[in-house]
């Protein structure tokens, strides 16, 4: 029997996974969290061979927890992420923590079994878009300037770049504004660039979002 957790904030999500992996006779969806540091928590006591996580989450995010895990000689739970479509610009960060399956949450019902399965096995499985960017990215051979920062680092700057305010930022990650605002100076100096529309065309350069359409000005 393969053992899985869900680690996302939103309950619709997890409901439509539990709903699709029980029906599978060889797979048992043992806990849920509707935080990283509630799935962290569980993965520990459980020790279930799968945690699928999703990325942006209030708190500590998908990206630490699945760093912490990489991290940890006592966890062998194998990550999957699961994310929003627009959040499969970074999977290498992800896999590089540890990581071995990566799907968006556009997957069919039999992807999310077949991945789980795969990896439940120690194989890894990536969604087909984003095997095409990693096989892109290495027959490019350039080192992206965003391997750089770190997770959290990482987290603020996608969310920056989507518009979104200090305090909603901070609301979200559940830190102060000035948290927030140290976050953003940090990438900004390590990144070389003096606000957001320059972060925002930085980051479409490197392929991590589509398009800068939806920055603010500052």
């Amino acid at each position: 029997m393969i053992n899985v957790v869900l680690v996302d904030d939103h309950e619709l999500v997890r409901t439509g996974f539990r709903m699709i992996l029980q029906q599978q006779s060889d797979i048992s969806v043992i806990g849920e969290a509707s935080s990283a540091e509630e799935g962290l928590q569980l993965i520990r006591t459980l020790s279930p061979q799968i945690a699928l996580v999703d990325v942006h989450m209030p708190g500590m995010s998908g990206i630490e927890l699945t760093e912490r895990v990489g991290r940890s000689k006592q966890i062998s739970t194998h990550i999957v992420i699961v994310t929003v479509v627009d959040d499969a610009r970074f999977p290498k960060r992800l896999l590089d923590a540890g990581a071995l399956g990566y799907l968006t949450k556009g997957c069919s019902a039999d992807e999310l079994v077949s991945a789980v399965r795969q990896v439940s096995q120690g194989r890894r499985y990536l969604a087909p878009a984003v095997a095409q960017q990693l096989a892109l990215a290495t027959l490019d051979g350039s080192s992206s300037p965003f391997d750089a920062l770190s997770s959290r680092e990482l987290e603020v700057a996608m969310m920056l770049v989507r518009g979104k305010p200090l305090t909603v930022i901070g609301e979200q990650l559940s830190l102060s504004p000035k948290t927030v605002s140290t976050y953003k100076q940090r990438l900004m100096e390590k990144l070389q660039v003096d606000h957001v529309l320059g972060l925002a065309h930085l980051m479409t350069v490197h392929g991590l979002i589509d398009s800068p359409n939806h920055t603010v000005g500052n």
